[in-house]
């Protein structure tokens, strides 16, 4: 029973969000694509816990695939960072806005960067690369993703100053062609540096947003400290380069960590 229990909750929760938002914004949608996510994400925590391998991938691709290919090319959303800047000036709380609300500004407080482990659409496509765990030291080059931030905000900004006409058209194509660059530079980097998650380490715009809010969040790799033997096989396996074993907040890479659970998988000794 114990591995519904988790999986019941985040449903739960998920599902709060849906209906309050179905019923206070009036749109049905709301309560299909929060029940979808919930769903995903919740299917997602069962099969870890009962260790399944490849759990974490599976809710990758029902919720990555999701908002890539239905959201954003089928609804035309630019869920890019540029798509929050857009909604944001022209002052609705919609799509980009809500889902920047809850998986990556508010929602970390609670769940860390579990975005970034289980939904995140650009790392989907990087995750299947060869390098799963870093091969080189980390580069101090993390300044890079403020640039990024940046430049979005600056781009949306001046085409409202600029009163360009049919702006939603260009957020559509500056989504795709965004996302083509995402996974350019994301794959160049990733065979650079021997490092799947370089993208996720030095130049995603979003974890400006995330690496704040997760350094509070509730839900947390810990260390029983009892149990640990001190083999150091959690660190080479972090694909984010976290120091699990240290319970402070101030951690290594304390809000670097995606919940990939890969530590816990292969710790020796239950520890994690």
């Amino acid at each position: 029973m114990k591995k519904f229990v988790w999986s019941a909750v985040i449903f739960a929760a998920f599902e709060a969000v849906a209906v309050t938002l179905w019923l206070t914004k009036d749109n049905i949608f709301y309560l299909f694509n929060f029940s979808y996510i919930g769903f995903s994400v919740a299917l997602g925590v069962f099969l870890i816990n009962g260790k399944y391998r490849h759990a974490r991938r599976i809710v990758q691709l029902l919720v990555g695939l999701y908002m890539l290919v239905y959201l954003g090319l089928i609804c035309r959303e630019n869920m890019q960072i540029e798509g929050f800047w857009y909604y944001l000036f022209t002052g609705v709380f919609e799509a980009a806005t809500i889902h920047y609300a809850v998986a990556k500004i508010f929602g970390p407080l609670l769940f860390g960067r579990g975005w970034c482990g289980y939904a995140c659409w650009t790392a989907m496509v990087l995750d299947f690369l060869p390098y799963k765990t870093p091969e080189k030291p980390r580069k101090k080059i993390g300044w890079i993703r403020y640039v990024t931030f940046a430049a979005s905000l600056i781009f949306v900004a001046a085409l409202f100053l600029s009163k360009v006409g049919n702006i939603e058209r260009i957020m559509f194509w500056a989504f795709i062609i965004g996302n083509v660059i995402y996974y350019a530079v994301g794959i160049i980097l990733a065979f650079a540096f021997k490092d799947n998650r370089a993208f996720c380490k030095y130049i995603c715009p979003v974890t400006v947003f995330l690496k704040p809010m997760s350094y509070f969040s509730l839900f947390r790799i810990k260390c029983d400290k009892e149990k640990c033997i001190d083999c150091g096989k959690c660190k080479r396996v972090c694909p984010m380069d976290v120091d699990v074993t240290d319970n402070s907040r101030k951690r290594k890479n304390a809000t670097e960590c995606i919940l990939c659970m890969e530590c816990v998988r292969n710790c020796p000794k239950d520890a994690l």
